[in-house]
């Protein structure tokens, strides 16, 4: 009897080998500026990122907004394509795990890879279930802050750190870090709570500890660029500029 493959399964492997793809054809598609050269992977590494951000960030405002009802039900019904884009997602934060774990050292990379691996096991799930798709969709909502991230690392590998167009990024980065992602994580925790009752313990667990993780990891950040961009010195530009 031939195997079956689950069509959830066949878009993580999929979109494991389009982003791989993609970051190996983003040199030639955007060549590094000569401030970049010295960390050419960790240049197609953010652009790659970039490009998952704005699909997966974008695909979860548009259902979110074409699909204003989901709210009401994140375990058991998911509008068209929202289970392809947490697969394809899933996808993407493999091939991002690989990529960090074979060209950046760990201690520079753990946080990251933990995240990473977090999400995994939570998106997994969804794709494997075809259910809490909803919930994970709005976790993606997340990446729409991410854009601006990536944007802000693009700018300061490429020395334009004092520019108008990096300080626009930063201002922006910081309103939809608060928007999109604190408040997200809090209306995530929060609707987890409320539904304990209606979620199996294995996966109330599961969320619980997902968001028990993020949520500090997030502030921290938060912490972190307030620091950088708003009360920075030209020492820490330069040192998180070579990690």
């Amino acid at each position: 009897m031939p195997m079956a493959f689950s069509p959830g399964l066949l878009l993580v492997v999929g979109s494991f080998g389009a982003f791989r793809l993609l970051n190996r054809g983003l040199e030639r598609l955007v060549p590094p500026p000569p401030s970049a050269r010295r960390n050419r992977w960790k240049w197609r590494n953010i652009w790659t990122s970039l490009a998952h951000s704005v699909l997966s960030g974008g695909g979860a405002l548009a259902g979110f907004c074409l699909h204003p009802g989901l709210s009401e039900d994140l375990v058991g019904t998911h509008p068209p394509g929202a289970h392809s884009l947490v697969a394809v997602s899933v996808g993407y934060f493999l091939e991002d795990f690989v990529d960090m774990l074979c060209n950046q050292k760990l201690h520079q990379s753990w946080e990251l890879l933990f995240h990473h691996s977090v999400v995994i096991v939570c998106f997994g799930i969804a794709v494997l279930l075809h259910q809490y798709v909803g919930f994970a969709l709005v976790a993606l909502l997340v990446e729409i802050n991410s854009i601006f991230l990536h944007l802000r690392q693009i700018l300061l590998m490429a020395n334009l750190v004092h520019t108008t167009c990096y300080r626009l990024n930063s201002i922006i980065n910081l309103g939809t870090y608060v928007v999109f992602r604190i408040a997200t994580l809090a209306w995530m925790t929060r609707w987890l709570f409320l539904n304990r009752e209606n979620v199996p313990p294995a996966t109330y667990a599961v969320g619980t500890v997902g968001m028990a993780i993020m949520t500090p990891m997030n502030v921290i950040l938060f912490y972190r660029l307030l620091r950088s961009d708003f009360f920075r010195s030209s020492r820490d530009l330069q040192r998180e500029k070579e990690q």
